[in-house]
C-alpha cells in the first residue's frame, strides 16, 4: 500500500484564520486567536507577514498545512485580493485534504457572499477591473466564495 503522506502535506497549525486585517485584527480576529491559543490550538495569523503583489507561496503551504481554516467574513473581505486569494487555496485544501472549513460571517450578511451582492459585489466591480485579462481567475475567486458561504455559517448577527 502506498503512503499516503506525499499526497498530503505535513500539519503545522491546527488553526489557519483568514480575515480582512482592516476590519477584525483589532477585535475579533485577536481575541478568536487568544482564545484558541489559551486552549493550547496552535493557529496561524498572517500578523507578521509582508504584503506584496502577490501571495507568497510559504503562505499557501501554510495553508495546506493546517488541520481547519476559520474565514472570518467582514464588510472589507472581498475587497482584499490576498483574502480571496486564500479562501480558494483554502477550498482547494477543503476539497484535496479533507480540511475543515468554518466560515465566520462577522457584521455581514452571509447571503451577500453567497450572491455577491452588498459590498461583495463592489469588491467584484473592482476585481472585474483587474482581472479583465484573467477571467477564470476572477470565476475561481466568485466561486471559492459561493462555496465557503454555503457551508454551515457562524453569523455574529445571529450569535455572540
Amino acid at each position: 500500500m502506498a503512503s499516503s503522506t506525499s499526497s498530503s502535506p505535513q500539519v503545522k497549525y491546527d488553526v489557519f484564520l483568514s480575515f480582512r486585517g482592516e476590519d477584525t485584527r483589532e477585535g475579533f480576529t485577536s481575541h478568536l486567536n487568544a482564545s484558541l491559543c489559551r486552549r493550547k490550538i496552535i493557529t496561524f495569523m498572517d500578523d507578521k507577514l509582508r504584503r506584496g503583489d502577490e501571495i507568497s507561496q510559504s503562505l499557501l503551504n501554510t495553508i495546506e498545512g493546517s488541520k481547519i481554516s476559520i474565514i472570518i467574513f467582514s464588510k472589507g473581505y472581498a475587497s482584499s485580493r490576498w483574502c480571496l486569494e486564500e479562501l480558494v487555496k483554502i477550498i482547494d485544501c477543503k476539497k484535496m485534504h479533507v480540511q475543515i472549513v468554518i466560515p465566520v460571517f462577522y457584521y455581514v450578511d452571509p447571503s451577500d457572499a453567497r450572491k455577491q451582492t452588498g459590498s461583495f459585489r463592489d469588491a467584484f466591480a473592482e476585481h472585474e477591473v483587474r482581472y479583465k485579462e484573467r477571467k477564470e481567475m476572477l470565476q475561481r475567486l466568485r466561486n471559492a466564495l459561493t462555496e465557503a458561504a454555503n457551508l454551515s455559517v457562524f453569523d455574529s448577527n445571529s450569535i455572540r
